[in-house]
C-alpha cells in the first residue's frame, strides 16, 4: 500500500507540474538541417554539470545538435516526453521511471543505460567497518532511497532481511534485528549528514555529500554497481515506445559512454559515478518487473 500511495503522489505531482517545462511545448521531432546535422530535443535536470557540456560537444562532433531542455524538478520531465514536448530524456533511474509508468498508466521505454551513482555508508573518523557492530545506522526515509540504503547494509553483511521480505524495496520493518550486526533508523535524507557529524554511521545520498562537504571517497562500504540489487538505480535514456529503434537516439547513448563524458562524470561525482552498459532489452525487462511491483 505504501508503494501505491507513493506512486499515486508522483502521478498527481507530475500532472500539476507540467507548467515547469523550461521551453515551448510544441512537438519537435529529430530534423536534419541543411548541413546534414540532426537536431534532437532532450530533457534533463542536470544540464549545468560538466558531463552535459562534454556530451553536447561530443554529440556535435557526431553530427547531432542537442537542443537541451532544462528542468528544475523531476516530475515534469516524463509528462513532457509523453506529450512530445521533448524527444528523449536523460535524468532518471529505472526505479523512478517504473514509478511513473505504474502511477500514470504510461509505457515510456528505455533505449539505453548511462551511469549508476554509487550509494555509500559513511562513518566519521573511520576508514573501515571495524567496530561497527551494535551501532545505529541512519538511512534516508524516502521510498526511492530507503530500500537501496538498506540493501547497502545487506551487501556489507551488516543487515539480514526477514524471510519473504521484498528484495528491492525493503523497509526497516523487514530487517531481522536478531540476525543483524547493526540497527537501522530511517530519517529525512537531509538529516543523514547530521547523523554522520554526530558520530553515527549513515548512508548518505551523493547530493547531500557535496552540501555537507563529505568526501565521496571516504565511504566505509558502498553498493556494488554490478549487483542485481543496484539495477533499479541505473540512470537511463528514455523514449516513447515507437522510438526504441531510432538510430540517432541510440547514437546518443554511445556518445554518453565516450571517454570525454565519462571523465566529466567522474569530476562531477567525485568518482562515485560508474558507467553501466546494458542492452535495451535487459533494461526494459528490469523496468517492467519494477512496474509490476509498484502497481
Amino acid at each position: 500500500m505504501q508503494l501505491k500511495r507513493f506512486a499515486a503522489a508522483i502521478a498527481a505531482t507530475a500532472i500539476a507540474a507540467t507548467s515547469l517545462v523550461a521551453c515551448g511545448s510544441e512537438t519537435n521531432s529529430s530534423n536534419a538541417s541543411g548541413d546534414g546535422k540532426v537536431t534532437v530535443k532532450i530533457g534533463t535536470t542536470d544540464a549545468d554539470q560538466q558531463a552535459w557540456t562534454a556530451f553536447e560537444k561530443k554529440a556535435e562532433e557526431e553530427g547531432i545538435d542537442l537542443d537541451i531542455v532544462r528542468f528544475t524538478e523531476y516530475p515534469p520531465v516524463n509528462p513532457a516526453l509523453d506529450e512530445d514536448q521533448i524527444e528523449i530524456s536523460k535524468f532518471q533511474t529505472i526505479n523512478y521511471q517504473a514509478q511513473y509508468n505504474a502511477s500514470a498508466g504510461k509505457d515510456l521505454r528505455i533505449i539505453g543505460s548511462g551511469e549508476i551513482n554509487i550509494l555509500g555508508l559513511y562513518w566519521k573518523d573511520h576508514d573501515s567497518l571495524d567496530g561497527i557492530e551494535g551501532e545505529e545506522v541512519a538511512v534516508p526515509n524516502d521510498p526511492s532511497n530507503q530500500g537501496r540504503a538498506i540493501n547497502v547494509l545487506v551487501q556489507a553483511g551488516l543487515v539480514t532481511l526477514k524471510e519473504g521480505a521484498p528484495k528491492l524495496t525493503p523497509t526497516p520493518a523487514d530487517i531481522d534485528e536478531s540476525a543483524s550486526k547493526v540497527s537501522v533508523v530511517a530519517v529525512d535524507a537531509a538529516q543523514t549528514p547530521s547523523a554522520y557529524n554526530e558520530g553515527r554511521p549513515a548512508v548518505i545520498n551523493n547530493n547531500w555529500l557535496s552540501r555537507a562537504g563529505i568526501d565521496p571517497a571516504s565511504s566505509v562500504a558502498a553498493d556494488d554497481p554490478n549487483s542485481e540489487l543496484a539495477e533499479p538505480y541505473i540512470n537511463v535514456f528514455t523514449v516513447k515506445g515507437d522510438q526504441l529503434d531510432n538510430e540517432t537516439y541510440a547514437k546518443l547513448v554511445e556518445v554518453w559512454h565516450s571517454d570525454e563524458v565519462t571523465e566529466a562524470l567522474n569530476q562531477d561525482s567525485g568518482g562515485t559515478a560508474v558507467q553501466v552498459k546494458r542492452d535495451k532489452e535487459e533494461l526494459n525487462e528490469i523496468l517492467d518487473g519494477l512496474v509490476e511491483e509498484y502497481k
